[in-house]
């Protein structure tokens, strides 16, 4: 396709679709409180996306239009041959920024890969600096392996490297303050994410959701913030710590609906294309990729065409029984 008779990913109410965040398995190495259930059955092999098949939809989706693509999981980096994928991806013309989720616990053995291979920018989830506690909220992980990822990220030359944190009453909300501490020590972003109701969890998520603008509140009468227009391309509303390299994001699908502005779609590991991350409209593409192996027509036809279907927002309500939602994070992928 020349740029001139290329079909452009805008859905119907005018929003351009310039951002995948693309999930390449729904394995992971922690079983965190808020993400999954503590005992998961995870997909067979068959039934999840071949490396293969996650470069040919990454090669189509950047064909129309997409600048940034994410790879998250599960855990991506748990995922065998995870690196070839980043090499493949890295080389395309066209894609401007190569991003990587992760919850950090393999970084140690492959920041440098990664960094080779063209990855711009890591998000890396950290919820607690207590060795004790942040087992409780991982239920498996281990700290200091996390740490030791964080520093091998920084000796790669990783210069975006942002923390992840969601914040839960009772559990972890006292942290606030402790690792925006440990974020501009380090050089770090960080971003706050108000908890999601995605998928059946242990604990109730409307008495432990902790608002950002409670949050913000009690950063601002520690630390003096400025208000930014910076965006990476993602729902975050940005601060910066006054002289120092650190910058705040607040990700509030509660207390600040971001859909209007919403450039972006969720690919999970079994192909099935989500509009949008609060609601089940969505596309199955493995299906086209598996019976149409060197045909990419009836691929880009089904891409182009599920922008007419993309809601025009997400239906987060922590008080509902059950959640809109039944899959969990680790599934749509984070």
């Amino acid at each position: 396709m020349s740029g001139s008779d290329r079909p452009t990913l805008v859905d119907r109410y005018g929003r351009t679709v310039d951002y995948i965040r693309l999930s390449i398995t729904d394995r992971c190495d922690f079983r965190c409180v808020y993400c999954m259930a503590e005992e998961m059955t995870f997909l067979p092999r068959n039934e999840v996306l071949s490396l293969e098949e996650c470069a040919r939809l990454v090669r189509v989706f950047v064909a129309l239009g997409v600048g940034k693509v994410r790879i998250t999981g599960g855990e991506p980096l748990v995922r065998k041959n995870a690196l070839w994928l980043f090499n493949t991806i890295g080389k395309l013309d066209g894609l401007r920024e190569l991003v990587l989720t992760t919850n950090g616990s393999q970084l140690e053995q492959q920041a440098a890969g990664l960094r080779e291979a063209g990855v711009k920018r890591i998000n890396i989830s950290l919820d607690s600096l207590d060795p004790e506690r942040f087992r409780r909220i991982t239920r498996v992980g281990d700290l200091d392996k996390v740490l030791r990822g964080i520093q091998a990220a920084k000796l790669a030359g990783f210069q975006n490297i942002k923390l992840n944190t969601v914040l839960m009453r009772g559990i972890n909300d006292d942290e606030a303050l402790p690792l925006l501490k440990f974020a501009i020590e380090e050089g770090l972003d960080i971003a706050y994410i108000e908890e999601m109701p995605l998928g059946a969890v242990d604990h109730e998520r409307d008495s432990t959701c902790v608002s950002n603008a409670d949050t913000l509140k009690l950063l601002q009468a520690h630390y003096p913030l400025v208000a930014s227009t910076e965006t990476t391309g993602g729902p975050a509303r940005y601060w910066r710590v006054a002289g120092t390299q650190t910058r705040i994001g607040m990700i509030s699908p509660h207390s600040h609906n971001f859909c209007e502005a919403c450039n972006r779609v969720r690919i999970t590991c079994k192909g099935e294309l989500f509009l949008c991350l609060g609601q089940d409209s969505k596309v199955d593409l493995m299906p086209l990729l598996r019976e149409h192996p060197e045909d990419d027509a009836p691929l880009i036809a089904a891409i182009v065409g599920s922008m007419q279907i993309k809601p025009k927002g997400h239906d987060f309500d922590l008080k509902r029984a059950t959640p809109a939602v039944v899959r969990f994070m680790s599934v749509t992928g984070g």
